[in-house]
């Protein structure tokens, strides 16, 4: 994502600052000195001095407005972001409080028509607050301050990284008649099927002439070599974005991001990205839901435009942040494999899974909660940790045991643990089929 921009046109409330009282008082001690004294230079001194602040305490200054704009750039293959702030306005002077990653980094003095830049590193994926400003207009000599402008912020959508699985499992009826997959119907493409008697429909290049020859019963009998169809896979991803939770448990419930180590969002976008790029790649089509009150759909899709869609929606989303459970459920059409990605802190997605698995889906739990790291806990949150584990532990076995395959992303072979899961799904639908 490039090119992002914000803007803000605020008009200016302004309000006296002590340098005025200041000049003054200064220039009262001035001439207080010079008469005791008895030096008239100290007196023409100080004389300036209380004019101008006499002329800036009783002359405000005229009402105007200060345009802030943020311009935000992807550096590439720095994990950076560059930002360019630019300021206009009927000021003298335009004091600027910086903002990155949701943290206070410091302060820039400048002149309107003058612009800033700042560079911000990416800790996480996904949509995040890069670049915020705080200004104030000051004028006649800092002697006159406007009130602190609206905080004007520009957020910054992180692609997530990918991990291309070789091999993904597959819908348990597949469709269509292209595609990258062995499919049960009569078309081209695929392995050989059978020999079949010449039909309404089939292809003269299609006869095979050996087998006609030595299979023929009578004289103008013409045999076919059919072949199965390549199909494809129904993909749908689901995002569970309820919580975010880090690898620091510490951090937990807290929004501390910025010290929390990677975050099962993190983790989530990256395997939704890569799932959906591994399927697109074997010519799948896919689908994308985020399980938020309010979350963003995509309609199954493919090809590389799709996936730059699916990229930057992915990219987009967050943590719905008010832990409130999403009350719809997503469309999901029949015979698709629907992988759920999600903590299963609670049991809002494992319930989902379930349903979807009853209904005659194919679904696989991806649990994306980071190894947790338990330092700087307290007795309290130790126990308060090993409680929620040992719940999700349950969840997830009862996932399993309703035959649900729970792949862990945070796991350095997630990939291989996708093709086992493939694997054994395939060699499931092959037995059903067999009774």
């Amino acid at each position: 994502m490039i090119g992002v921009r914000s803007t803000k046109d605020a008009p200016l409330h302004w309000r006296r600052t002590p340098v005025p009282a200041s000049a003054l008082a200064g220039a009262v001690l001035l001439a207080g000195a010079g008469l005791v004294l008895g030096r008239p230079d100290v007196i023409a001194v100080g004389l300036p001095l209380a004019l101008a602040g006499a002329w800036a305490l009783f002359r405000p200054p005229h009402a105007g407005s200060v345009q802030l704009a943020l311009t935000l750039d992807a550096e590439p293959d720095t994990g950076a972001v560059e930002g360019r702030i630019e300021v206009g306005g009927d000021a003298e002077w335009i004091q600027l409080a910086v903002d990155q990653g949701g943290e206070r980094t410091g302060a820039v003095e400048t002149g309107p028509g003058e612009a800033a830049t700042a560079r911000t590193r990416i800790l996480h994926s996904g949509p995040g607050e890069a670049l915020a400003v705080t200004a104030r207009a000051l004028q006649h000599d800092a002697s006159w301050a406007s009130i602190p402008l609206p905080r004007v912020a520009a957020i910054w959508n992180a692609a997530p990284g990918t991990r291309r699985a070789a091999e993904l499992p597959l819908s348990p009826r597949l469709i269509g008649l292209h595609g990258g997959h062995e499919g049960r119907r009569g078309g081209s493409g695929g392995d050989f099927r059978d020999i079949h008697p010449f039909g309404p429909g089939d292809e003269l290049r299609r006869v095979d002439w050996r087998a006609t020859a030595r299979m023929a019963r009578r004289p103008g009998d013409l045999l076919v070599r059919r072949t199965n169809a390549l199909s494809d896979s129904a993909v749908v991803v689901a995002l569970d974005a309820v919580d975010d939770l880090g690898a620091v448990v510490a951090t937990w419930g807290s929004g501390a991001t910025a010290r929390s180590g990677p975050t099962s969002m993190d983790l989530g976008r990256e395997a939704a990205l890569s799932i959906a790029a591994s399927a697109i790649d074997a010519g799948d089509r896919v689908a994308f839901h985020a399980l938020a009150p309010g979350g963003r759909s995509v309609r199954s899709g493919s090809g590389a435009r799709h996936l730059e869609r699916l990229r930057g929606v992915i990219a987009g989303v967050g943590a719905d942040g008010d832990g409130t459970r999403y009350r719809r459920t997503p469309p999901v059409p029949p015979g698709s494999i629907v992988f759920i990605l999600s903590t299963f802190s609670d049991g809002a997605a494992a319930d989902l899974a379930l349903r979807w698995s009853a209904s005659g889906q194919a679904v696989v739990a991806v649990d994306v909660l980071p190894p947790p790291r338990t330092e700087r806990l307290t007795a309290v949150q130790t126990l308060a940790m090993r409680t929620l584990l040992l719940e999700r532990a349950g969840v997830l076995q009862d996932l399993r045991g309703a035959g649900v395959e729970v792949v862990a992303w945070s796991a350095e072979d997630a990939a291989t643990d996708l093709r086992i899961a493939a694997r054994r799904m395939q060699r499931e639908r092959g037995r059903r089929a067999g009774r």
